[in-house]
């Protein structure tokens, strides 16, 4: 049975965080936009083949709302349509190169105004705060279930290669403090990717839920008879539901498909979420190695499974 003091609780906790994140202020982050806004921007940059209508369905927006937003936007030149492929009567809604610029820098300010949050705590205290978010959202989210059947594996879009770079880039500076050589690494591999692109032998894969890309794996061939696993990455949002094995999961059967006797792969031993799902699938430890890489002492670690 609910409680008035749990009912209290949680106002309490509401009040406190929306006037910690700057929802209260009159322009979020102190730019021109509502917090309704930037949302509807992210959205637009994270999932660029959206219709109105999958917006307003999506953020539980009025669509007499939505539309004067989106009329906004365009007088402001931040957002251009197009006619939808599939349904004539649909446009597809783009951020426009003014648009990107915009977001890209309110994204920056973001990831700044929450660096700023954690800069006084302490690393025990940051993974707890970060550990309760993922609590909450698990608790009052979907299901563990209907979370992973939501995800889809598939072939890269046009534009998925780049947010890989930028989340991996990211993600990795966020929760282990990696520069940007890091992310020069990453772009470096998915160059090599492309340019040198084997489609009998190599693939890659986007997790996707709800339209948003949530993770990636890369099948990439090291010689005739060995392939490498690379680029694994799961979205904060997305752990949790088995996605990650999933993925390698993928990768790995592809690999056996395409003709290639092992599999390696290059970590480091402070992963220890895609060391578990390694071990799982039946890769062994072969080597390690001490190193200085993307500002941090580190142990590289290589893995091996025989197909």
């Amino acid at each position: 049975m609910t409680t008035p003091r749990q009912v209290a609780a949680i106002r309490g906790f509401n009040r406190f965080y929306t006037r910690q994140i700057g929802v209260l202020d009159r322009g979020f982050l102190d730019s021109p936009f509502s917090l309704t806004e930037v949302r509807v921007l992210y959205e637009l940059s994270a999932r660029p083949q959206r219709t109105a209508t999958d917006l307003g369905r999506d953020l539980g927006l009025d669509a007499g709302y939505l539309s004067r937003l989106l009329h906004g936007f365009r007088a402001r030149k931040l957002v251009r349509t197009a006619p939808s492929p599939t349904d004539g009567r649909q446009s597809i809604l783009q951020l426009s190169a003014q648009g990107r610029k915009v977001f890209a820098g309110l994204e920056a300010r973001q990831v700044d105004d929450v660096r700023r949050m954690l800069r006084g705590l302490a690393d025990g205290e940051r993974r707890k705060l970060v550990a309760a978010m993922r609590t909450i959202e698990a608790t009052l989210g979907p299901p563990p279930a209907a979370r992973a059947a939501a995800c889809v594996l598939r072939r890269p879009q046009a534009g998925e290669l780049g947010w890989v770079i930028h989340r991996q880039g990211l993600l990795y500076n966020q929760e282990y403090g990696w520069d940007e050589t890091f992310e020069a690494l990453v772009a470096g591999i998915v160059a090599d990717f492309v340019r040198t692109f084997d489609p009998l032998r190599e693939r890659a894969w986007i997790a996707e839920r709800d339209g948003e890309v949530v993770g990636s794996v890369f099948c990439v061939k090291k010689t005739h008879t060995v392939a490498r696993l690379r680029l694994l990455y799961v979205e904060p949002a997305a752990r949790g539901l088995g996605l990650g094995k999933r993925l390698v999961d993928a990768c790995v059967a592809f690999a056996r498909r395409a003709g290639y006797r092992k599999m390696t792969l290059y970590t480091n031993d402070v992963l220890h979420a895609a060391r578990a799902i390694y071990e799982r699938t039946g890769f062994r430890l072969v080597a390690r190695e001490a190193h200085h890489s993307w500002g941090h002492d580190l142990v590289a670690q290589t893995w091996e499974l025989d197909l």
